[in-house]
């Protein structure tokens, strides 16, 4: 089966991330002072290659690691690379410094015919990816385009996968317990608000299940959203809980 690296970006109403770290509710950054809001930074559009970036050519390919050799300035860590001539895309992501003038990058995709001498062009910033409302049901892949056949997302603003931690101001430090709706996580193995959770189990006990239902729950009584990552997932799997959400009115198509 066909194993893909994506962030499913299924956008659904939902918790304000139950399963990362704690981050102030609306009502508490209503309180914050816009300049420290606007400190974080959008840009307009996705990384793209612009003119006079720094250019250069892959010397080696292992597998999904390149290495990439520069004439001048080396692009600094997390930049995301773009080869020339490669459709669909092929994005690399700087990982290593090895002197010499040249990076170690991680591919975003397989590198079936990528070749020594390839050019890459360096985008001057990380991997970026739609965010806002335009985002809601929608799913994207690691490198932030569309892969659900419903047209490109409508969006201006983009934002890059590696961010700073949020300032202390902006976290909520309250101990609360985070009410599923499924009687028996509430009552044996109660969930902490803002905490991080792991489900463990073999394959077809139902992980994915327990938490499309806690997606769905939460999403009506809590409010927020809610983002879902297919990491390593496989193609099926991932097509298969897309269309069962859709089914079960947990991401609506319709509704802005």
């Amino acid at each position: 089966m066909h194993v893909v690296r994506r962030a499913c970006a299924g956008v659904i109403k939902g918790t304000n991330n139950a399963f990362s770290a704690p981050v102030a509710s609306s009502t508490t950054f209503n309180s914050i002072p816009s300049c420290l809001i606007a400190q974080r930074k959008y840009a307009t559009e996705a990384a793209k290659p612009q003119a006079g970036a720094a250019k250069g050519r892959v010397v080696a390919v292992i597998g999904a690691v390149v290495d990439v050799q520069f004439e001048d300035a080396l692009p600094p860590m997390l930049n995301a690379l773009e080869v020339e001539n490669r459709s669909p895309r092929l994005i690399l992501e700087v990982a290593q410094h090895l002197g010499e003038n040249t990076v170690r990058t991680i591919a975003m995709d397989g590198t079936e015919g990528l070749v020594r001498g390839n050019v890459c062009m360096d985008t001057g910033l990380p991997i970026s990816i739609p965010v806002g409302p335009a985002t809601l049901g929608r799913i994207i892949n690691v490198i932030g385009e569309p892969i659900d056949e419903r047209g490109p997302v409508q969006t201006d603003k983009y934002a890059p996968i590696h961010a700073e931690a949020p300032a202390f101001v902006e976290m909520s430090v309250k101990q609360e317990v985070l009410e599923t709706g499924i009687k028996v996580v509430d009552l044996l193995a109660p969930y902490a608000k803002g905490g991080k959770i792991g489900l463990f189990g073999g394959a077809g006990v139902g992980k994915t299940v327990l938490i499309m239902e806690l997606i769905n729950n939460i999403a009506k009584a809590h409010g927020g959203y809610s983002v879902f990552a297919g990491v390593g997932e496989r193609t099926r799997e991932g097509n298969d809980l897309y269309h069962e959400m859709i089914t079960s009115k947990v991401i609506s198509l319709t509704d802005d």
